[in-house]
Formats: C-alpha cells, structure tokens, sequence
C-alpha cells in the first residue's frame, strides 16, 4: 500500500500535470498550505508548534493569487472520502482567513477524485483534476449567475406551451441543484428546438457557456449544427465544414458519440472533463449506455436526455442514467396529446393492412396457381418440393411476384399529389439492402414512363445519398424522386414533412424503433410552404404489408434483444478459461504463457477511458505480481466479473484480426480440454476461413506452405499448443484479405404471381372516435353546397349580401326538413363551437368567414398568454392548461371555480396559491371572455 506521501508524489503530482497544473511553480499550486484557525477556548498561546495551524495538502491558486480549489490527498488503498470532511473545513477556514470566494473543495485517494462545490451541490466522483481556466470559468459563473425563475424563455424559437412548460421543468430542476434531467416528447413536437430555446435561456442567465448537443449519426449532427446556426447565429459552433480536430474556442458543439470518444481518449488533445457545462443526450435510449455512456462519465455538467419513445416502454436503465424514478421523466409530452391539441401540432395518420396470398398462407403447391406450377415443371423443379411459411419471404426464399403485387397495390392506394396520378412523397421501410434494390427494379419495370426517378433506394453506405444534390436533398426538395427505399438508415432522425405514405415491407420488433419510424410522417406541412407536387397534409397513410400493428397489440413492448458481448469481452474470457483448465491438468507451461497474454491484454487497456480509470484500483491488484503466483476459486472469479467487463472499452483495434485470434483460442482450448466432439466443429472453422485467403495478394501468397498444411488432417492431428500460437500469429494479419465465398444454398428465388389476400383499415391512433362526426360534416358541406344551386337564401348570403332575422329563420327551417337534419345545436357540436350563430356556421360552410371553433379560440388564447408570460413556472402553466382543458369541456368558467376542484389538485388554494394577486387578475381578464 502506498503511503499518502507516495501517493501524492507518485500519482496525484502526475494527475495536476496533466491538467497544466506545475507543481513545484508556487504561483501556482503550495504543497502544505498553512492556515491560520481560532486557538481552543480560554487558550490564548499557542500550546505546541503546530496549534492554531492547518496544512491543506494542496492549494490550487487563480491568476490573482487567492486560492482556488483545496485537495485533501489519502493513502492510494484507503477511501478517499475520509478526507471529505477535512477538505470542506479547509475550505471554510481558508476562507474566513483570507476573505474573497469560497474555494472548490477536492479529495482524493490518486485513484479516485471527488469535487465538491460546497453550499451548490453535494460531492461528484470526477475524472481528473480542473486547469486554472477551468477552475476560473467555474469561479466566475458561480458568482455571476442569475435565478432562472426569472430568466425569460425566447418563444420566437420555442413558444408552444408544452415547449415552454418543458424548459421551465428543467431549469426549475437546475435551480434546485439537480444535474440530469429526461425529456419525453413525440416526434416532430420541437425537441430540438425545445433545446435551443433552453440554451439560450441558460447562456442569457450565466448558468452555461459551453454546450455539448451529441447524436448517434453524422445526418443527425449535420441538422442539429444547422438547427442551432439558424436559431442563435451568434454563438460560434463547432465543427465548421470540413473541420476534423476539436476546437476549444466555440460554445456550441455538436458530435456524434464515437468522434467524442475518441476526443476524450485522445492523449494529445483531449478535452477536461470540466470543459462542458450541459450535455444533451438526442435520441437516449438503451444504446447510450454500453460504450457511449462513458462520454456523460467523463464529464463533469448538467446532462439532459431527450427521447421519442414513449414512457410507457422507455427501458428501466434509461430512466436510472437521468436519476428519474421509473416512467417519471422531468417533463413528457405524447403523440396523443400532440395530435389531439386544438389546434394539433401534429398530423395522425391511417393504418392499412395489405397482405397477399403467399404471406398469409405460405408459398406450396396448395397455394401455387396452375399455370405457375406448369411453368415450375418445365423449368425441371418438383413443385412438391417448394414449402415456404409466409414468414420465410425475404428470408429463406424470394418472390418477386409478391413484392410486384405490394408495389401495385401501394400505387393504386396511396396518396397522391395535387394531380391525382402519382404519390405523394413516401418511405418504403425494406428488410435488406438488396431486398430494397428489388423494389426498386420492380418501380422501374412496372413504370419505365419515369425513366428510372420515381423510386430511388438510400443506404447509408451510399456517398451518393449524401451532400448537396444527393439523393436525400432531392427527395427532400425536388419533385423526384417520390419514392425513398431505405434500409435502416431513414428509420429515425430524417425530417421531412412533406412525407404523406409510409410502407412497411418488412417486419419491425423493437416498439421503440416501430414509432420512430412513424415518427417519419407526424410532422405537420404548413399550407404557406406546400410545393406544387405536395398535397395538403392533415393526414398520412401507413401500409402495413408484415402485420406490425397487430404485433403490438399482441406485444406492446415489442421484443427485447438480448445484449451482445463485445468481441473483447469474449476473447478475454476464453484466455481466463484456458488458463483455469491448464492448471487443472497440470499444463503449468501451458498455464504461464496464457497468463502473460492476458497480462499484455489488461496492460493494453485505454488508459483514457474513463472506465480504465474508474477501476484503477483493481487494476494495481491485477499488474502485482504476487497476484498471479497462486490462482485460486476468488482470484478467477475476479478475473471474470471484475476484470473481463472493462475489456468492453477496447476500441481501436483490427476486429477481423481479433475475431480470428478468438476462434483459434477457443479451438485451442477444445484440444486442452479433450472436447473431440467441439474441436473437429470449431477446426472446420478454421478451415473455412483459412481456404477464402486470396494467393494472388503477395502477403498472403509469402504463406502458401503454410496455407496448404493448415487444410490438411494431418496438420491438426499432430498440432501443439505452440502450433496454435504460431497459427494464430502468421494467419490474423492476413485475415483483412479474406474472400469469403457466398453459399450456393441461398434463399430460394422464385416468380410465382401472388395476389392481394387482405386490405382493410385498421383502428389504430387518437382519433379514431372522431370518424362519425367528420363524416356528418362532410355530409352538411356537401348538402349546402348542393342547396346553394337552388335556394335563393343561400345565394344571396355567397354573394354577400346580408340577409333578414326573418330570412335566416325560414333559411334554419328549410334546413331542418333535409337529410341529414341541420340544426343549430348540431352544428355547435359538430364545429365544436358553443357560441356561435346558426347563420355564422353557414357563411363558414359557404367560405364567406372563418369560424374558429370555440376550443380554438380557448387554446389560443391561453396559448398565447403563456408566451407572453415566458416566466411562469412549470406548475403555473399546469395549472393553466387544467384551465383551457375546463373551460373547453364545460364552456364557461366563473370567478369562483378557480379556488375549488379541479384545481385545488395543484395547490389546496386554487389559483390563489400559485399566483400572485396581479397574475390572478391578469388570468381574469383572460377569463372574461369566457365567463358565463
């Protein structure tokens, strides 16, 4: 065990340095540093030397002098919070002798580093000690910040209620000290520009000057840079076009995970773990929190998860990464409640089911038509033989008879553009890239008349999909293509609002990715930006070929995938293995030449991970020597759940090369273990792969000798351990080169003609109950739009013309006597408006005035003075749409129901207890218009 002096001098002076700080330069840090404290009670002298003395271990100086951060340091194999309590009182006492800030408090064992921002927030394990610049930028934005609850919200950049209640939610949660946050809101409802809008209320307030905005694909990063660049054009961010190397001077940052990771483990120029002060996670679900979760470890900030799924199948580990409680994110906002706001903010949509013969029935010679079948046997196949289940399509056979028909059908039911004749702009979701490249054949075959432009795959290994005129930008701003086929790559992330089709051609088990990819057509198309090949949006049609929807009723959580252990992982494990069987036979030579692998192995860890650096501790045990001496039950049991896990952060490495290297591990140690079964299994293997290296590469044809001795029996019937080790050492390098041979068994393909089995709507989504009433008003419209022809009332009010008390009675009974029955009452409840005049619902059916349903005119009207009050509290704008939702359900609202149930649910004193007596009067005006 190291000593405390050893620790300092050994690890601790060597962490400071590698944060710039020098620490035999006294300007900058004092080893030892004296404070002066109070002598005991009634004790005027000094008793001893060291009496009415402190001496902090280390004192981190600013520029000015005055000290700056206090670390207490402990022995390297001792907690390091025992010296938690002696920091802060250090820091106390520094300050009550020297005046000026409070100085940051640390404490440290070397291995692990706590900070604590006494009277802020309570001790967080770090990763590294802060640079002077870093310690000054936190002195200076400690002292300068402002309350939020008064920092006002732009509304010009998000203004929508659920976006300001959002915002208010976490910066409520920030002025409470609370560090990570979850956002839940539906596609398409503004989590980005939620975002922006929040960031730029935190940089006005002096809470946050550098912001990290991270994503999962460079698509994703390329549309949040812009999203930023056009909301706060002010803020420099980072990257520029073309830039590769981090920049430290920006203050907004976009990156995907993997360029982060490397930043941070970037030995030359890498980032301090204090250099941002919010992340915010886009799309946080599970993926985050395997390798890409030691990006949120390493730095020290605010960290806000922003997610589409909904809340009811957001995983467990999500919630526990943001410290929510589970399904209680900070705020939420629903495809339900999106759509079904008046007026919505986003679009619903249609479910078509569409399956053909062969997918409900199979593909056999019961359900092979008659001239197929003759056609089979001519061509010399046993038609008895073919017997395919419907849900080996795509999989185990090919049916280009099937996809044509889908093709067809999607033709004839899709919606179309202004003209009638062809779609709309449409996502055709494939299962594979070359099962997409068939749609797209079967598109050009069926209408050559589009010269090959209709339909156009996007992959995102394609460099044609991307950039300016690629293919993603003409889908998105050119007439053609209509139709984008993609495979994963335009599931998620991807905006483009003019999308009216969704096809599923494929089926889909992860529920989350399901609405994400729904989450492709919700966004609303504003009638000012329709382009001429776009139709008016209030609708978009899902097809669904492969059953999904009825999937999810089945599953509503979908199915899980099972985690997969990294390559790694499992390489080390079988190293652990091998070594255990070889010194249970006595193969102590065997036994020592593993061990010192696997020593190379853990001694080639990233240093900079974060992961590496939270286990260094048991790392120092693993590295001592006397650890491998003797290998016992608990040594190897800590080798397996302590040890192998941290493999996982092994990143820049050949795979290929590694993959090889396992395999031939693992057929090492069936021939230890005497597995005659598993061993010939795993050789063929070998075999395998060893036969697809191409001799006409120079490097491979150098081990032709080799090569040949390897595919023989003779070969592995004389092998050693030692043999093992020089296969695997000649072959993995050359591994990158291998052909491999594509099987002749492939699916199956065929061209047998199928036909449509079902189509039929499905009920599925927020309005569906609504269907009736749209169908009796486009019944009314129809009506007086016939009528108008022959009723001079009606005529005279087109044109115009204002007509008589007596005339609009005479007008209302006509009216009544035709099918459907036409009747004031109904109409208030069909154009939801309360208020409004039976002649008022006629000149708004004739197009003569617009009339605003009276739940329009309610949402408007608290909408808009919610972004006129930008400073209200999230419970305050609770409370106000507890209000909009009451005066809508019972049409008015009196004086006195603001101080009973529903609202004494928020606070026991009704709006009297949430705001203030000028805010209430403010709320009455709002009120008045509505009051009975």
């Amino acid at each position: 065990m190291k000593n405390e002096k050893h620790t300092r001098k050994e690890i601790i002076d060597h962490r400071l340095k590698q944060a710039g700080w020098n620490v035999n330069d006294r300007l900058q840090v004092i080893e030892e540093f004296n404070i002066q404290v109070s002598l005991p009670h009634e004790v005027n002298e000094p008793r001893t030397k060291y009496e009415g003395h402190q001496f902090s271990d280390y004192v981190l100086l600013g520029k000015d002098g005055q000290p700056l951060a206090v670390i207490e340091a402990k022995k390297s194999l001792v907690d390091a919070n025992i010296g938690k309590e002696q920091a802060k009182q250090y820091c106390y006492n520094i300050q009550n002798e020297k005046g000026g800030e409070l100085p940051f408090c640390f404490f440290t064992n070397g291995h692990d580093i706590f900070f604590w921002d006494l009277g802020n927030y309570p001790p967080k394990k770090v990763h590294g000690f802060p640079t002077r610049d870093d310690l000054e930028r936190y002195k200076y934005i400690r002292k300068n910040r402002k309350p939020l609850v008064t920092e006002l919200i732009n509304s010009n950049i998000a203004g929508r209620d659920y976006q300001v209640q959002a915002i208010r939610s976490v910066m409520e949660g920030i002025d409470r000290r609370k560090r990570t946050f979850l956002l839940v809101m539906a596609t398409g409802t503004g989590k980005t520009r939620t975002t922006i809008a929040m960031v730029d209320a935190l940089m006005k307030a002096g809470w946050v000057e550098r912001v990290l905005f991270l994503v999962d694909r460079i698509a994703l990063r390329n549309q949040a840079l812009e999203a930023f660049k056009e909301y706060l054009p002010n803020e420099p961010a980072w990257p520029k076009i073309g830039e590769k190397s981090i920049a430290k001077d920006r203050r907004i940052y976009t990156s995907t995970y993997p360029t982060m990771l490397n930043i941070i483990r970037d030995k030359d120029n890498s980032l301090s773990p204090y250099f941002f002060d919010l992340i915010v996670v886009d799309e946080s679900h599970r993926s985050i929190y395997n390798t890409y979760q030691e990006v949120l470890d390493y730095f020290n900030t605010i960290t806000l998860g922003l997610t589409a799924t909904p809340t009811d199948v957001i995983d467990h580990n999500t919630f526990k990464l943001f410290e929510c409680e589970d399904g209680i994110p900070t705020f939420a906002y629903s495809y339900e409640e999106a759509v079904n706001n008046i007026p919505s903010y986003l679009c619903d949509f249609q479910v078509m089911k569409i399956q053909t013969k062969f997918q409900e029935e199979g593909i056999s010679k019961r359900t092979i038509s008659l001239e197929d079948q003759k056609q089979l046997i001519l061509e010399g196949k046993e038609v008895a033989e073919i017997n395919f289940e419907g849900t080996d399509l795509e999989k185990k056979v090919i049916n280009k008879g099937t996809n044509v028909t889908i093709v067809k059908e999607f033709m004839e039911e899709c919606i179309k553009d202004p003209n009638g004749v062809l779609p709309g702009k449409t996502i055709f979701f494939c299962a594979t890239k070359a099962h997409a490249r068939r749609i797209e054949a079967i598109f050009d075959s069926l209408y050559p008349e589009y010269t090959g432009e209709l339909a156009k795959v996007m992959v995102s290994d394609d460099p044609r999909v991307y950039g300016k005129g690629g293919l993603l930008h003409q889908f998105t701003h050119n007439d053609m293509p209509r139709i984008a086929i993609s495979v994963d790559m335009l599931d998620t992330g991807i905006d483009v609002r003019e999308l009216v089709n969704l096809v599923f051609v494929k089926p889909v088990f992860s529920y989350t990715k399901f609405w994400q990819m729904i989450g492709r057509g919700t966004r609303l198309l504003e009638r000012t930006k329709i382009k001429p090949w776009c139709p008016e949006k209030d609708i978009f049609l899902i097809m669904d070929c492969w059953d999904n929807f009825e999937y999810f009723k089945l599953n509503p959580k979908g199915k899980e995938l099972k985690a997969q252990i990294p390559l790694p992982v499992r390489f080390a494990g079988i190293r652990i293995d091998k070594i255990e069987k070889a010194l249970e036979k006595n193969k102590t030579e065997i036994a020592q030449k593993e061990i010192e692998k696997l020593r190379t192995q853990i001694s080639e860890l990233p240093t900079k991970s974060v992961v590496i650096q939270d286990s260094r501790t048991d790392l120092a045990k693993a590295k001592e020597d006397n650890f491998w001496s003797h290998l016992t039950y608990e040594k190897f049991d800590f080798l397996r759940h302590t040890i192998k896990p941290l493999f996982r952060t092994v990143s820049q490495t050949d795979f290929k090369a590694m993959r090889f290297q396992k395999d031939v591990l693992e057929v090492s140690l069936t021939h230890l273990s005497e597995e005659n079964e598993k061993f010939e299994i795993l050789k063929e293997n070998i075999i395998t792969i060893v036969s697809e290296l191409p001799l006409s590469i120079n490097i491979v044809a150098k081990h032709t000798s080799f090569l040949k001795q390897i595919l023989t029996n003779h070969y592995w019937s004389i092998i050693t351990d030692n043999g093992f080790d020089e296969l695997s050492e000649i072959i993995s390098p050359l591994i990158k080169f291998r052909e491999q041979r594509f099987q002749s068994d492939g699916p199956a393909k065929l061209n047998l003609q199928d036909v449509l089995k079902t189509k039929e709507m499905v009920e599925f989504g927020p309005r569906n109950e609504a269907v009736s009433i749209t169908k009796y008003r486009e019944m009314v419209e129809e009506k007086i739009a016939e009528l108008t022809e022959r009723n001079p009332i009606l005529q005279r009010l087109k044109s115009g013309i204002t007509i008589s008390e007596e005339e609009a009675q005479q007008l209302a009974e006509e009216l009544y006597e035709e099918d459907p029955h036409i009747t004031e009452s109904l109409l208030r409840k069909v154009y939801k408006h309360q208020r409004a005049k039976f002649i008022q619902f006629i000149k708004h059916i004739l197009g003569i005035e617009i009339l605003e349903s009276f739940d329009e005119q309610v949402s408007k009207a608290v909408q808009q003075f919610i972004v006129e009050h930008t400073n209200l509290t999230s419970r305050q704008i609770e409370f106000l749409n507890l209000l909009k939702n009451y005066i809508i359900e019972r049409g008015i609202i009196e004086k006195r129901d603001l101080i009973q149930a529903p609202f004494t649910i928020i606070h026991p004193k009704g709006i009297r207890g949430i705001f203030s007596p000028s805010e209430i009067q403010d709320i009455l005006t709002l009120t008045e218009t509505f009051a009975a």
